[in-house]
């Protein structure tokens, strides 16, 4: 006789096992998963370290992950650069004779401002790099925008100091452990960054929107100077992102603002630089060996004012002079009237 299809689980010692086994890890996670939520509520110094072990953890197969992503990125990159190298090729040329003629504009500028910056006696420090990390993974779906370096605090990393990758501003290192990183992106709405518009220096600040993209915000509220295709750096107001380090660039205009896109995305970024935090300073002219300004000039004012009231001092000490050289000649004729009449008696 055949068996039935359906038998309960009674019937057999292994289903048995299997559901008392489903039920345990069913009952296990959501236990650990409570006990997590309560640590990040009550303790969230114990929940950070926590959430740093479980990075170092994950480090390895993270990075491990995403060699094998890149390789196969790398490999389809390739295969369609190879089908495609006529009109790239025509593209770049045409790309080449632009950005020829920008550099040389560039350096001019560049020059120009080295001028300037000798003339106010202002040096801009821009952060040397800390460490070269991997970016080993970011966050896509969340409200909150975060990315996991392979570097930490063994290798000189620390924290608030910026992150940037070839084309921008990545974001700040939020927390270190050992040899994991945690940082926050500029597309977080906790991120604040002051910004300038590259070509004439309009201030204004990003905030991040959580999908990717930052607000760009003016200070001064009036009217809108912004054009979609501008191009947002840091300003370096405030410290820790150095100056000049390309953020967005505006794609759809708003009241108050703009909304920017990064120019920098963490989700194709595979290496990132950590920076030194940036501190401008007001650099002594005497220190620095420049001249003060207007040297001459003030030499030349100074003269006559000190010879002025030289001069006038002169005659007035003159005029009392003269009652008191009077009486001088006085005695010696005296002095021969006595000894004329001296003799006359005798």
């Amino acid at each position: 006789m055949a068996p039935p299809r359906k038998r309960r689980p009674g019937f057999s010692r292994k289903a048995q096992l299997q559901i008392f086994t489903g039920y345990l890890l069913a009952f296990t996670g959501a236990f650990a998963g409570l006990l997590l939520l309560a640590l990040s509520y009550f303790d969230p110094a114990a929940f950070s370290a926590v959430r740093s072990v479980a990075a170092e953890a994950a480090a390895p197969p993270a990075r491990l992950l995403t060699g094998m992503r890149v390789g196969v990125q790398s490999g389809w990159s390739e295969l369609s650069a190879y089908f495609n190298a006529g009109s790239k090729n025509a593209a770049l040329q045409r790309e080449a004779e632009r950005n020829r003629i920008r550099l040389i504009e560039a350096r001019a500028l560049k020059q120009e401002n080295r001028e300037l910056r000798r003339l106010l006696g202002l040096i801009k420090q821009e952060g040397r790099p800390v460490a070269t990390a991997r970016l080993i993974n970011s966050s896509a779906s969340s409200s909150r925008r975060f990315a996991t370096l392979d570097v930490g605090s063994r290798q000189g990393v620390q924290r608030g100091q910026p992150v940037r990758a070839q084309r921008g501003l990545i974001g700040r290192v939020l927390e270190t452990g050992p040899n994991t990183s945690r940082v926050l992106l500029l597309s977080d709405a906790e991120n604040v960054v002051p910004v300038r518009r590259a070509r004439d220096g309009t201030v204004a600040f990003s905030q991040g929107r959580g999908d990717g993209r930052v607000d760009i915000k003016l200070i001064d509220i009036g009217i809108n100077p912004f054009k979609v295709g501008d191009v947002m750096v840091t300003s370096g107001n405030g410290g820790i992102y150095p100056p000049n380090v390309p953020v967005a660039i505006i794609e759809k205009l708003t009241g108050d603002g703009a909304i920017g896109k990064l120019l920098a995305n963490p989700a194709g970024t595979d290496f990132v630089i950590v920076q030194e935090m940036y501190e401008p300073e007001l650099v002594d002219p005497e220190a620095s060996g420049l001249p003060p300004a207007n040297t001459e000039e003030a030499t030349t004012l100074s003269a006559p004012r000190k010879a002025e009231p030289a001069k006038m001092p002169t005659p007035s000490a003159a005029t009392p002079s003269a009652p008191a050289s009077q009486p001088s000649p006085t005695p010696a004729p005296v002095a021969t009237e006595a000894t004329a009449q001296g003799p006359q008696p005798q």
